[in-house]
This record gives C-alpha cells, sequence and structure tokens, in this order.
C-alpha cells in the first residue's frame, strides 16, 4: 500500500474549501482540513473486521512526520491484536480517574474502588443492622489498624501476605483475640467486595490458621460464701457517687454482662412490673429480668438523679453517653479486688456457680444469664418455660446476699417449688 504520499510544504500550504477536504498520505493517515481552517491527523483502519478511525493530532502542533510516527505505531499494535483506540480510551479512564482520586484524597475522602472505598460501602449496608456502639468500634479497628496499611491499595491488590502483616504485630503483642477479630472483619469486607464483582477471592482467608487460638481465659470470681459476703459489705460501705454505687450494688444482684448493665436506659426499666427488658447485642435478643425487691430499691434511690435522661447509670461527663466500662472495675480496685480477684464480668461466675450449687434449675440459670439456645424455638420455650422460676430465684438470690452481707451463717439452700 502506497505511503508517505505527502510533502511538508504540501501540508502546510493547504488552504480550507467550503466542506471538509483530505490530503491522503498513504497507508491510512490523513490530514482533515475543516472549512474553518482546523487541521486534524485521522488514521482509518480495521481491527476484527471492524473499520475504525484514530486522531492522531492537531497540525501544526503535530507535523507530518510526528503523525507518520503515530501512525506507525498504531499500526503496529494492530497486528498484535491490539485496538489502539481502546488504549486511548482506558489512558483517559485512567487519566480521569486519577483526578477524581486527587480530588477525593483532597476531601478526606478514600479512593474509588481501593480497599477503604469498597469497605465503607459495606459497613454503611450493615449499619442497621448492629445495635449500640458496636459499629463505631468495627469502624475504629479498620481506622486504627488495616486502612493505615492498605486503604489505598486497590480491592484487588491485596494478597494474603498484606494481610497478615497487619495482624502480626498483634500476634507478636500476645492480642490474639483482637488479631482474630480484625482478621475476620476484613473477610467480611470482602464478602461484600466479591459479592458486588470487585474481586473473586478472599486473601484474608488464607491467615486464619496462621493466628494461634486464643485459650480461654475464666475472668476472675469469688464463689466462697465468705468472701462474698465480704465483697458485699464492701460493695455497701463504697464511697463513689450516687450512680457508680447504685450501679455496684445492682450488678451482683443482676448478673449481667457489665456492658448491659452500664448502658442500661429507663425505658426498658418498668419497676411497677419489676422488670428490665433489655434487647442484649452480644445474643441480639430480647431479655427479661426479673428485679427483686432490692434491684428495685436501687433504682428508685437513682432515679431522682438520672430519671429524666435516657441512660439509668450515665457518664460523669455530662456528655449524654453511659457510664464508662472502666468505672466498675476501677470501683473494685478501689476496694483492694484486683482482676485476679473479682471482677465486673465476674458476677456472674459467682452467681452462676453459687445458683448451681443450691440446686436451682441449669436451664433458668442458664436463660438468667442470656446464654441463649441457638435454637430460636427452644429459646422462646425457655422463656416461658422459667420466667416463673427466674422470678423466685430472683428474689432468693438477693435475700441470699443480704444474708451474706449482714455476716448470718448462711447456709446452702436448696429451690422451693
Amino acid at each position: 500500500m502506497a505511503k508517505e504520499l505527502l510533502k511538508p510544504a504540501t501540508v502546510s500550504n493547504a488552504k480550507p474549501g467550503d466542506k471538509d477536504k483530505r490530503l491522503n498520505d498513504g497507508n491510512g493517515l490523513y490530514l482533515l482540513i475543516k472549512p474553518n481552517g482546523a487541521k486534524w491527523w485521522r488514521l482509518d483502519y480495521s481491527i476484527d473486521g471492524k473499520r475504525k478511525t484514530l486522531s492522531l493530532g492537531v497540525y501544526p502542533a503535530t507535523g507530518l512526520a510526528d503523525a507518520r510516527r503515530k501512525a506507525e505505531e498504531a499500526h503496529a499494535k494492530v497486528a498484535n491484536g491490539t485496538d489502539p483506540s481502546d488504549i486511548r480510551k482506558e489512558a483517559k479512564a485512567a487519566k480521569q480517574a486519577e483526578a477524581e482520586n486527587q480530588k477525593r484524597l483532597d476531601s478526606g475522602l478514600p479512593i474509588l474502588n481501593s480497599f477503604e472505598y469498597i469497605t465503607r460501602d459495606w459497613l454503611a449496608s450493615v449499619e442497621h443492622t448492629v445495635i449500640g456502639n458496636t459499629h463505631q468500634k468495627k469502624i475504629g479497628h479498620f481506622e486504627k489498624y488495616v486502612f493505615p496499611a492498605i486503604g489505598r491499595m486497590g480491592i484487588n491488590e491485596v494478597k494474603s501476605p498484606h494481610v497478615f502483616e497487619i495482624v502480626k504485630p498483634l500476634i507478636e503483642a500476645g492480642k490474639l483475640e483482637t488479631a482474630h477479630r480484625i482478621r475476620s472483619e476484613i473477610s467480611a469486607a470482602y464478602a461484600y467486595a466479591i459479592a458486588h464483582g470487585f474481586i473473586d477471592y478472599d486473601p484474608a482467608q488464607a491467615v486464619t490458621k496462621q493466628i494461634p487460638a486464643k485459650k480461654v481465659e475464666h475472668r476472675a470470681a469469688l464463689t466462697d460464701p465468705k468472701e462474698v459476703g465480704q465483697l458485699m459489705r464492701c460493695i455497701d460501705g463504697y464511697l463513689g457517687t450516687l450512680v457508680v454505687q447504685c450501679a455496684l450494688k445492682i450488678s451482683p444482684l443482676l448478673f449481667q454482662r457489665p456492658g448491659e448493665i452500664r448502658q442500661m436506659e429507663w425505658k426498658d426499666v418498668d419497676l411497677a412490673a419489676r422488670e428490665w427488658r433489655p434487647f442484649v447485642t452480644k445474643t441480639s435478643a430480647l431479655h427479661l429480668v426479673p428485679l427483686s425487691t432490692q434491684a428495685v430499691a436501687i433504682l428508685e434511690a437513682v432515679k431522682p438523679l438520672t430519671g429524666s435522661g435516657r441512660y439509668v447509670f450515665p457518664s460523669s461527663r455530662g456528655d449524654h453517653r453511659p457510664m464508662s466500662e472502666n468505672t466498675i472495675r476501677t470501683a473494685l480496685l478501689t476496694m483492694g479486688y484486683n482482676s485476679d480477684t473479682m471482677t465486673a464480668h465476674g458476677f456472674r461466675g459467682m452467681a452462676s456457680t453459687l445458683l448451681n450449687e443450691q440446686g436451682w434449675s441449669p436451664d433458668a440459670i442458664e436463660r438468667q444469664l442470656c446464654h441463649m439456645p441457638k435454637d430460636q424455638v427452644r429459646a422462646a420455650y425457655n422463656r416461658a418455660q422459667y420466667l416463673d422460676e427466674r422470678r423466685r430465684m430472683m428474689q432468693a438470690w438477693a435475700d441470699y446476699l443480704d444474708g451474706l452481707k449482714n455476716g448470718a451463717d448462711v447456709l446452702q439452700f436448696k429451690r422451693t417449688g
């Protein structure tokens, strides 16, 4: 095919007409002259049986020699089965994406299709399914441990070694529970990415067995009646604020999870019915806690101070948040009980051990601890079947603790029918 038919002088001296005019250089290359005098280099070529046209620049910015060089490069790509138009479109899209990403970075937003971008989409999609501050904790984990390491990487660029490098320092520090949680949360983000077609595998899955299993550590709890009696006397004499005093006194009576007690809301408390009905986030279940006479008295004592607010035991900072998770632990430390002796969570173990020894139904005790059966039908059945027994048990338990506190020689008792 003839080529290089044009001369530089022909190109420079070409004049426009009243319609588009072409000066052919051969092999598909030509100069298109518009009626307004604009001169554009064009290349006609065929690929996969389709005829296409590629723009190669504007004359005189792109001269004849440059146009021929660009045409040769385009023909070479076509010969290799690559469409130069597609390459140009991809380059343009990449340039636009780069500009957009820079704007996003300048605005504090994650890069498009990066790990952080996809993960924040997933976090937003599941926010309505999470209760309390669990969602913010999850976001906090990503912002502290994950995003600084792989946040800006493309969702499909993250490999298993990248994930392992995130959890490795946690493993070395002995924070195995946190390492497992971080790995699991990364996998959850990738499950979302897979479902939405961003990627077809989870690089965090291979890291699972590289994290040692965490040994189960039983939280310290007092179970000897004499030691429990001394603890109850210490609690009774604690000189903290009224809110902390009441939270501390009610903890052994209710023996619920510390987080549930400190986040107790007045809307869930019915003093007339002597019931507290919290939604337990750990088990995602509505729980019913019968209130003993002693528990009701504690709530009535604190109600004039906090009853107009949301939380029964609000933060002392007055910031509309519940009591800090460290408050009860600090109170126990003040009374001389360190984490090896007694913990806020230990009230659960204390009650479970002693109530089982006293002959109460294990199922009633487990239900009171809000250890829910996985079978939801059985869970509902247990709730109805053991409620009357749990009411009697909670009052008997409060009376038993009073006896120990008062120094009585309280014998182990069996439940009554």
